[in-house]
C-alpha cells in the first residue's frame, strides 16, 4: 500500500511540474521576490488548481473502475490535464469522456492495452495519447487524452497521470480487499460462539421442560433473540445499546444455568447508549469474565460491567472477581489465534478487530494479578470510522 501511495505522490509531483511549465516565463524579476507581473502569483494558482483538481478525481477512482467512477473523474482529469479531450475505458469498452473524443476510441485503447505501454496516435484535428491502466501488475483499462498538438512533454504527463490514476484503483482495491476480510472474518465470528455455550443452554433449557415448562418456553425465546442477534447478516457496527440487549439475553441464560452462584452488576451512562460499536465487541468480554473467574471458585462468582462516557469516547469495563493470573499469562491471552477451535470468540478476536478497526492505540488492556480478579478494559470513540 506505502509503495502505491509512494508511486501515485511521484507521479502527481511531474503533472505538478507540467502544469508549472506551462505558466508564462517572464526575464524581469526585481529584488524582494515580489513580480509586477503577477507570474508568482500564477504559478501558486497552478499549482492549487492542479492539486486541487487531483484531489476532485481521487475520490471517484477510490472506488474502482467503472462507468459511474470514470463519468465522475474524466472531467477532473481533463482540466488536470489540458487537453481538448479525455477518456477512460475498461478492456472492452469505452467508460466515459470528456470533450470531443474520436468514435475509436477503444480500438486506440486496445492498442495501448496490447502494447502494455504509451501509445501516441496521430491523426487531425486531434492526435491521441493512450496509456494503460494497471492494478497489481494486470492492465484493466487506458487513459487516454486528445489534443491538437501532441508534443514529448505532453506524451510524459499523460503517462505520468495514468500511473496516478493506477496507484488509485490500487488503492481501490486494497479498500475493497480490506473490506472483503472483514466481512470473511464477521463471518467466521459468527460461527465460533462458542458450541459449549449452546450445549449449556439447550440443556439447561431442557431441564426446566418438565418441571417448569413457563421458565423453559421463555428461556427458549431468550436463547433464540440470542442466536437471532449472534448470527443476523448485518454490518460491522451496531450500537452500544444493541450490544448491551445482546448480554443481558446471554445472563438470562447463563443465570438460568448457575443461579445464585453468578452475581452480575451493570452500571451505564445512558448517553452513550447509541454509540456505534463493533459488533459483538461485548458479550465475548462478558462470557470470558464468567467462564474464568467462576471456574476458579469454584462455581461461584461475580462479573461487573461498567460503561463510561469519557467525552469524545465511551470507556468500558468488563470485571470479575476471580483468581486472576499473573501479567505474563494475561499477554498470551491476547496473543493467542483467534481463530482458534473450541475457544469461542475468546478476547484476541476482540483485540484484532479493535486494532484493525480504530488503530493499535485502541486494543484491549488487561489488568490482572494473582489472587485479584481480572479487568479487561475497552475504548470506543463515539464517532464511528475506519483506518486504513
Amino acid at each position: 500500500m506505502l509503495t502505491t501511495a509512494c508511486v501515485a505522490l511521484s507521479s502527481l509531483t511531474f503533472v505538478l511540474g507540467y502544469a508549472l511549465a506551462r505558466v508564462p516565463r517572464r526575464r524581469a524579476e526585481p529584488a524582494g521576490g515580489e513580480r509586477p507581473d503577477g507570474r508568482g502569483d500564477r504559478r501558486d494558482e497552478a499549482t492549487y488548481t492542479a492539486l486541487h483538481l487531483a484531489a476532485m478525481a481521487a475520490p471517484a477512482l477510490r472506488g474502482g473502475l467503472n462507468r459511474d467512477s470514470a463519468r465522475k473523474a474524466v472531467r477532473h482529469l481533463r482540466r488536470l490535464l489540458g487537453t481538448d479531450a479525455v477518456a477512460i475505458t475498461s478492456t472492452e469498452a469505452a467508460l466515459a469522456w470528456d470533450g470531443p473524443c474520436t468514435d475509436d476510441v477503444i480500438t486506440h485503447a486496445r492498442a495501448a492495452l496490447a502494447a502494455g505501454r504509451a501509445q501516441v496516435i496521430p491523426g487531425r484535428p486531434h492526435g491521441a495519447v493512450v496509456v494503460p491502466l494497471s492494478v497489481d501488475g494486470t492492465v484493466v483499462g487506458a487513459l487516454a487524452a486528445f489534443h491538437g498538438e501532441v508534443s514529448a512533454a505532453l506524451v510524459r504527463t499523460v503517462t505520468e497521470v495514468g500511473g496516478w490514476v493506477s496507484g488509485q484503483l490500487e488503492l481501490a482495491e486494497l479498500d475493497s480487499s480490506r473490506r472483503r476480510a472483514l466481512e470473511a472474518e464477521m463471518r467466521a465470528l459468527r460461527a465460533q460462539i462458542s458450541p459449549h455455550f449452546v450445549y449449556n443452554a439447550l440443556t439447561t433449557i431442557a431441564s426446566f421442560v418438565r418441571t417448569d415448562p413457563r421458565r423453559a418456553r421463555e428461556l427458549l425465546l431468550d436463547f433464540a433473540d440470542f442466536a437471532r442477534y449472534a448470527l443476523r447478516r448485518a454490518h460491522d457496527f451496531t450500537t452500544l445499546a444493541d450490544e448491551l440487549t445482546c448480554v443481558d439475553r446471554y445472563l438470562l441464560l447463563e443465570r438460568a444455568r448457575f443461579g445464585d452462584k453468578l452475581r452480575f452488576s451493570l452500571q451505564v451512562a445512558p448517553e452513550v447508549l447509541p454509540v456505534p460499536v463493533p459488533f459483538l465487541c461485548l458479550q465475548p468480554l462478558v462470557e470470558n469474565a464468567i467462564k474464568h473467574g467462576m471456574r476458579s471458585r469454584g462455581g461461584m462468582g461475580e462479573v461487573r460491567v461498567v460503561v463510561r462516557d469519557a467525552g469524545p469516547e465511551a470507556h468500558i469495563t468488563v470485571e470479575d472477581d476471580g483468581a486472576g493470573m499473573d501479567p505474563d499469562c494475561a499477554r498470551r491471552v491476547l496473543d493467542e489465534d483467534p481463530g482458534r477451535e473450541g475457544h469461542g470468540i475468546g478476547l484476541a478476536n476482540v483485540d484484532l478487530r479493535m486494532r484493525q478497526i480504530y488503530g493499535d492505540g485502541y486494543g484491549l488492556v488487561v489488568e490482572s494479578a494473582l489472587g485479584a480478579g481480572t479487568k479487561v478494559r475497552l475504548r470506543v470513540p463515539k464517532t464511528q470510522f475506519t483506518a486504513l
